[in-house]
């Protein structure tokens, strides 16, 4: 069983490519040249990378041997989601971050802390998913204990929603802050313009981390026919907000990016924009096929090639990294198989206030 679900989560080296290349950025600088950070904080980050690739992986396979209906999620983007968990003032209430995230961030709830047999459980849509009770599609996130807001699926409303959480904090004082989340495509909504607004206004300004990661694709739209400037980053400029576009691919340089850009926001109580250029490794979700992207870059190939170079790492350490997690979810998923839908009794639980069960039409 091992080999089986070892073959199902391995990336199919052979794949076409899902979508042909887009135009490239400009090479940004980064940091990691000098590796600036400690041993200790390289592997962990490496490992919960490898970790959360594996995840998906495993969520794709389930699709596609039919034990999930659609997958989403950011195989790709785990040198930028991995920094950001790490980084999270995790805890309930305004003392602590808000996160309004969208369903590309499994590798963020690892970083957290988070078991991933939560993401496997709502990809099978077994009663036990915790986010959603097996309502939801995969990638949809929600978790009150950390402040995790639940994930839509109409994509950008989460930054419409963000300023609010932001100005509870300010009034609540503290360093708490309010974390935002989205892709390059979704800023040509309308709530992407209205969280600039709302968050920038001369001396009502909010504690507001704004986040892009920018893959260059809306499902099959290429960057340069949805958006008018070089760089996302710049639309904050606009309304007076410090901003900033780094290195996604780089997961020291997203760490050392987004502790700036945190620090910023926690003291000074005001927004930052962030835009990460990230790679969109599996295509834009099922609906693409969910194959292989081979022309991307892979984040987590560069980082093992910097801690082999750098001698924190050799090729077997990083390939049995890999296996022990591609087995270890491939046993969860095993699990998850056999564990029941949502009975129809429940159909009105987390739909209506008041008791769990009540149909609310009935008398």
């Amino acid at each position: 069983m091992a080999r089986d679900a070892k073959k199902l989560s391995a990336p199919a080296k052979s794949a076409k490519a899902a979508t042909p290349a887009a135009k490239p950025f400009k090479a940004l600088v980064t940091h990691s040249d000098a590796l600036p950070l400690e041993k200790e904080l390289l592997l962990s980050m490496h490992d919960t990378m490898v970790k959360a690739r594996c995840l998906e992986e495993r969520l794709i396979a389930m699709y596609k041997t039919g034990h999930g209906y659609f997958w989403i999620g950011g195989p790709g983007e785990e040198a930028f989601n991995v920094p950001l968990g790490l980084l999270i003032k995790k805890g309930q209430g305004p003392a602590f971050d808000f996160c309004h995230f969208h369903y590309r961030q499994s590798a963020t709830l690892l970083a957290m802390g988070e078991d991933p047999v939560g993401a496997i459980r709502q990809m099978k849509n077994s009663a036990s998913d915790p986010y959603s009770g097996g309502r939801n599609f995969a990638g949809h996130f929600s978790k009150r204990e950390w402040n995790i807001a639940p994930v839509s699926s109409p994509i950008e409303v989460q930054y419409a929603m963000a300023p609010g959480t932001a100005l509870v904090q300010k009034r609540h004082g503290g360093d708490g802050v309010t974390i935002v989340t989205g892709g390059d495509a979704g800023t040509a909504e309308g709530e992407f313009a209205s969280c600039l607004v709302w968050s920038s206004r001369k001396g009502q300004e909010l504690p507001v981390l704004i986040l892009v990661t920018n893959n260059r694709w809306g499902i099959s739209t290429p960057f340069e026919q949805v958006q008018g400037v070089e760089k996302i980053s710049d639309r904050g400029v606009a309304f007076g907000m410090k901003t900033k576009t780094i290195d996604g691919n780089d997961p020291i340089s997203a760490y050392l990016e987004l502790k700036e850009a945190f620090e910023y926001v926690r003291t000074e109580r005001k927004p930052y924009l962030v835009e990460a250029r990230v790679s969109r490794l599996y295509g834009h979700s099922s609906a693409s096929g969910a194959n292989m992207n081979t022309v991307e870059a892979d984040c987590i190939a560069m980082f093992e090639a910097k801690l082999e170079k750098a001698g924190l790492l050799t090729k077997p350490q990083a390939q049995a990294i890999r296996e022990r997690y591609t087995e270890q979810l491939a046993d969860l998923a095993r699990l998850a198989k056999e564990e029941p839908f949502p009975d129809g009794s429940t159909i009105w639980d987390h739909v209506f206030h008041g008791e769990p069960g009540r149909d609310p039409f009935a008398g």
